[in-house]
Parts: C-alpha cells; structure tokens; sequence
C-alpha cells in the first residue's frame, strides 16, 4: 500500500511542476497571474508530504530569494558626506577652514553666552566652560574645557554636532573655528590674536590629556573574572543587623497633602 500511495505522491508533484494548460512543445504558454504564488504554496505542500520529492518539485519552480528585495536606493555621496562629521583625537575628519579667537567671542556672546556665560561661567545651570585649573582632586571638582578635557578634537566635535543649543549644526566650520579658539582663550590656552586652523589644529594640547588612557580592564581585572560564576549559597547567612523603623528613616504620621512642587 505505502508503494501505491508513494507513486501517487510522486505523479502528483510532478502535475504540479507542470502548469495545467500548459502549451505545446515549441509553443509559448500564456502568463497568469498568481500562478508563481500558487505553484510555491504547492511546493510547500509537496515538502511537507515527503521531503524526498521537494528537490523534483524546487527544480521546476523559480526560486523567490533569487529575486532582489530592492528596498530604498543608494546613498547620495553629498548624504554621507553630510553624516560623516565626527573628528577624531589626531584631528582626521577636520574640515578646511579657519577662525580667530576675536571672530569667536562675536559669535559667542550673540548664540552662547545666554547659556554658558560671557567667559564661559555658566548661566544658572548650564555647564560650566572655562575655569576650574587644579580642582580635579577636589570635593567639588569643575569640569571644564581647560581643566578636564582630554582633547581640542572634542570640543570643536561637540560644537560643530550639537551647538548652539537649538540649533545645532548650523555653524560653518570657519564660525566652529573661530569658537574654539575663543574658548581655548578663555581657558588660557592660547593668545588673543590666535588664529585656529586645520593644520595647526594638532598642536593644540590640552592640560589634562596626559591623565587619560585607553581602556586596560581586559588585561588589569582579568584576576578576578570566573568562568563559572556563584549561583547558590554565595555569601553565606544573611542577618538583618537593623530596620528602617529603628533607624528613624521612616516618617511618622500623616503623609502631607498637597501639591509638593
């Protein structure tokens, strides 16, 4: 009985294989439509009674991941180009141009100072830019430009990508230039009649480079990585040594009503 049923099997796929009305030998059969789609739900149907008849069925039906998904179109070089403006710590990715720290404080105080301060102070809240030389070890160390940062390629990466708030990226690299020469003045670090450019861009060292390094924790912590980590009775019996209640960090009474903001 099983033979019986596998020749049927077989004549089946085969008449599948082959469209019905198919045309002549020599003679062009005419094109329907869904008849690709069909065919491939058979082939699957085919697979699933007996995968040993799925390569005559595959055979004598076009391949669809043959076919090209054709999603969207190339990039533009003009679209890279307008995506492609990070700058790295040796100052590959710089654009042409030039700017003077007295060009740069122009620009400053009319789309930067409202937040960060006519010399780079901060307004309110906002980050602090110049200052803070020698209070790294401190309590209350300040960040800034001149004080904390490892490199020029930084500062003149974030202006030109995200300043001014806003507005980002609608400085020209000679306005970005100039910008960074104006805080690298308010930092100290060069004179006021510094011209900031691509090439002597390199130059320009900050403090606190020095005190940066790659990443090392591959090779200084490995001691203390386990192939096998602890996944039971890993620290021992737990004691509770104090509650919150004793500690006197749970209000009593009422909770206040109102609106607390």
């Amino acid at each position: 009985m099983w033979k019986s049923a596998e020749a049927l099997l077989v004549a089946s796929a085969l008449l599948l294989a082959v469209p019905a009305g198919a045309a002549p030998e020599g003679k062009a059969a005419p094109a329907k439509a869904g008849a690709q789609e069909k065919t491939g739900m058979e082939k699957t149907g085919v697979e699933k009674a007996n995968p040993r008849q799925a390569a005559t069925v595959s055979a004598a039906v076009p391949s669809q991941a043959a076919k090209a998904i054709a999603l969207g179109r190339p990039a533009l070089p003009e679209e890279i180009a307008a995506w492609n403006i990070d700058v790295r710590a040796d100052g590959e990715g710089l654009p042409a141009g030039k700017g003077s720290v007295k060009q740069g404080e122009e620009l400053f105080l009319r789309s930067c100072a409202v937040c960060h301060g006519e010399f780079g102070e901060g307004a309110g809240r906002w980050p602090v830019l110049a200052g803070g030389q020698g209070t790294l070890k401190s309590d209350r160390p300040e960040k800034t430009i001149g004080s904390f940062w490892p490199y020029a390629s930084t500062v003149f990466d974030y202006v030109h990508r995200a300043m001014p708030f806003g507005n980002n990226q609608s400085l020209a690299p000679d306005e970005t230039y100039a910008l960074v020469a104006y805080l690298l003045n308010l930092n100290d670090l060069v004179p006021e009649d510094y011209v900031l450019s691509r090439e002597n861009f390199p130059k320009v060292v900050l403090p606190n480079t020095a005190n940066f390094y790659e990443d090392d924790r591959e090779t200084t912590e490995k001691a203390f990585w386990k192939a096998e980590p602890c996944m039971k009775d890993c620290s021992g019996e737990v004691h509770v040594t104090a509650r919150a209640q004793i500690l006197n960090v749970t209000p009593d009474g009422e909770a206040p009503k109102g609106n607390l903001e």
